[in-house]
């Protein structure tokens, strides 16, 4: 197949611990494109702060790169690849970058973090996003304007955004797709062993229903309620008239299919949370207790130690610095609380 167009160039911005996976999932379409077409439809360009070298990923593997794009550079496309904790996207000179190639009209993307980085730019002001799971409590509690969709990808005009992963395969697919045709990008999903790509809206990962083990629909439907009030959480009574039970009933239910009560499940559930606001933002102990619905920062201290093993202080050391086991005893919101 030849196929005459211009080349795009499209940029990746890689921030020091990146995942892999998810900039090889976005990267190989690309390349796929040009062995099918027989000509260069893409030439992929990495980028890292300071002078060209190389970018280590979360794995160790490193990539070369070169020194970050000028207002100049013929990008068509950029994303910025992000992953690990927020603390470490903090890089002033990546923002003025991407606001400049913004204002040329160049398009922007994040993968996995990367939405993070281009909220910090002040680049999805209405915009539609999305970004990992993973890091979506600590986006919405740093900037409280902007609300995710948890989608595998989203593309709002000239902004795209993956949760990462394998779902930057499909953005890239997608975004082939809108230049160059489905048939072609069948092709190029067939030679991936890709032949079932999943829309922008699919979920991230599994349901609620799947995670928790939990098919009942009123069980499935507490569990639902109990993520959305962890600032003020309902009473049993209120929980239980929300999703039409008795709270006798409801007691019964949590204890058969989730071997707890419904106090343990809705605590673990505010914990799991405040562990990631510990990990991923920058709030004060006494704002995520806030933010989870303790009524003190003493009282989240001791549901924190009781149900992880460690204080929430601890939480925020470096990884050496961590107790010897201490980190055995991590559970999360989604595992019967113990």
């Amino acid at each position: 197949m030849s196929v005459k167009v211009l080349t795009q160039e499209i940029g990746f911005i890689l921030i020091p611990g990146f995942a892999l996976m998810s900039f090889a999932a976005a990267c190989e379409p690309f390349r796929a494109a040009n062995h099918l077409a027989g000509s260069f439809l893409y030439r992929l360009r990495f980028f890292g702060e300071g002078t060209a070298g190389r970018v280590a990923a979360s794995s160790g593997a490193e990539i070369p790169v070169e020194p970050l794009p000028s207002d100049q550079c013929p990008l068509h496309t950029v994303f910025v690849c992000a992953d690990g904790e927020p603390v470490a996207w903090r890089r002033p000179a990546v923002y003025a970058v991407l606001q400049c190639l913004a204002r040329r009209g160049t398009r922007i993307g994040g993968i996995s973090g990367g939405p993070y980085v281009m909220a910090a730019a002040g680049l999805l002001e209405n915009s539609g996003f999305t970004v990992s799971r993973e890091h979506a409590a600590a986006l919405t509690e740093t900037f409280p304007d902007l609300t995710p969709e948890l989608a595998r990808f989203v593309h709002a005009g000239d902004r795209v955004t993956c949760a990462g992963g394998v779902a930057g395969l499909d953005m890239t697919l997608a975004l082939i797709a809108d230049r160059l045709g489905e048939d072609f990008v069948k092709r190029i999903s067939d030679q991936l062993l890709h032949t079932r790509p999943n829309a922008p809206a699919h979920m991230q990962g599994a349901s609620l229903a799947e995670r928790y083990g939990a098919h009942h629909p009123a069980l499935v439907a507490a569990i639902e309620i109990m993520q959305s009030t962890m600032v003020a959480p309902l009473s049993r009574s209120d929980m239980a008239a929300r999703v039409g039970l008795s709270e006798r009933q409801l007691d019964r239910l949590f204890r058969e299919k989730r071997q707890c009560s419904f106090s343990e499940q809705y605590r673990a559930i505010r914990v799991s949370h405040a562990k990631r606001l510990l990990r991923q933002s920058c709030l004060s102990v006494g704002d995520i207790a806030t933010a989870t619905g303790f009524s003190s920062t003493a009282h989240f201290s001791r549901s924190y130690r009781a149900y992880f093993g460690y204080s929430p202080s601890i939480e925020r050391l470096p990884e050496a610095a961590f107790p010897v086991g201490a980190r055995k005893a991590e559970r999360e919101g989604n595992a019967v609380p113990r």
